[in-house]
């Protein structure tokens, strides 16, 4: 039996604009969601709170279907 994926918003402020490395302390993850449309409504307010900081970033991040023995 399959079950739905799970979105998760994740990201914080990275230390550099290259986005490779979170300043320690600063990592979020908010979810999990049942449907993109809610993980795209959290990411648009967690991104509208940090736009006046240039190396804030998020992402929506699906996870893998999971298939129950």
């Amino acid at each position: 039996m399959t079950t739905g994926s799970n979105f998760w918003v994740i990201g914080g402020e990275f230390g550099s604009m290259n986005f490779h490395k979170l300043v320690e302390g600063s990592a979020q993850v908010k979810g999990p969601f049942k449907t993109r449309k809610e993980a795209e409504d959290c990411w648009r307010e967690v991104s509208e709170e940090s736009r006046h900081k240039a190396g804030v970033r998020f992402s929506i991040v699906e996870e893998p279907s999971r298939v129950s023995a």
